[in-house]
């Protein structure tokens, strides 16, 4: 079985407040965009996982798709051995979600080949184990997500026809790092109102961490400014960055960046 998972953006971001667990509550909508890993899962005589493209860093323990294997295993301790290989494409630490969506869909694609017969909502609960942006990827639209990310309200939102420009710096922005630069507060405008007027998008549409990374690392800030300049109707950082994405009524212009910065773009 293959499949691609994809990334995701963050259409406005709200740090509402600091947890006593230690995690954030947010307040955000994520919307599914077409850059994608490719996922490959066959039954096998021994488990084992491969991957080209990007490098994935860390041990093989902290990976996602295997947890995720082992999230199923302890409820389901007679499951065949799989062979597990991943394309990676997306790039990591960017704000995008590669991660979540790789052990989303493993879930998915694992529910499928061992005839679990799961229900979306039985797949969201183990996926909020593994991240909290994971549950996002089991259904794959555009979604309200609140809590740390898990608890999702679907939204009525159409951006066929747009154009979408991703580019990251290849800055690395830890999560640690992102939230050290936050000041938790209720956001000022209702979000689900916000995002039924795209007119009101670049003025009230806002990313709490943009203010910190990009005093930080102006560079961020400045592709930003870049793809307003190219005529994105709204730009902004995805997630906890440091990649910026552009929204487009039609294919914007090509424009040169650096060599060594990844950029994508294609219609949504």
């Amino acid at each position: 079985m293959i499949q691609f998972p994809n990334a995701k953006i963050n259409l406005g971001l709200s740090i509402t407040e600091k947890r006593k667990d230690g995690y954030h509550e947010i307040e955000t909508c994520m919307f599914p965009v077409p850059l994608c890993d490719a996922l490959e899962i066959t039954l096998s005589n021994k488990t084992k996982f491969t991957g080209t493209g990007l490098t994935i860093p860390g041990k093989e323990k902290d990976n996602l798709i295997l947890k995720a294997l082992k999230l199923l295993r302890k409820d389901f301790n007679e499951l065949p051995h799989i062979d597990i290989h991943l394309h990676k494409t997306i790039p990591m630490g960017a704000g995008l979600g590669g991660g979540s969506a790789d052990a989303a869909f493993a879930l998915s694609m694992m529910n499928s080949l061992f005839d679990l017969h799961l229900e979306d909502w039985f797949l969201e609960d183990y996926a909020a184990e593994l991240g909290s942006d994971c549950p996002f990827f089991i259904e794959n639209k555009p979604k309200i997500a609140k809590g740390r990310g898990e608890l999702l309200e679907e939204v009525n939102l159409d951006l066929n026809g747009c154009w979408i420009t991703l580019v990251n710096p290849q800055i690395h922005i830890g999560t640690k790092e992102a939230y050290a630069g936050v000041h938790p507060q209720l956001p000022q405008y209702e979000l689900k109102e916000t995002l039924a007027d795209r007119s009101l998008w670049k003025e009230r549409l806002v990313n709490d961490f943009e203010s910190s990374i990009f005093t930080k690392y102006p560079k961020i800030a400045e592709i930003k400014a870049q793809l307003y300049q190219q005529g994105a109707f709204y730009a902004a950082m995805s997630g906890s960055g440091s990649t910026v994405f552009g929204l487009f009524d039609k294919e914007p212009e090509q424009k040169s960046w650096p060599k060594e910065y990844f950029t994508f773009s294609k219609p949504l």
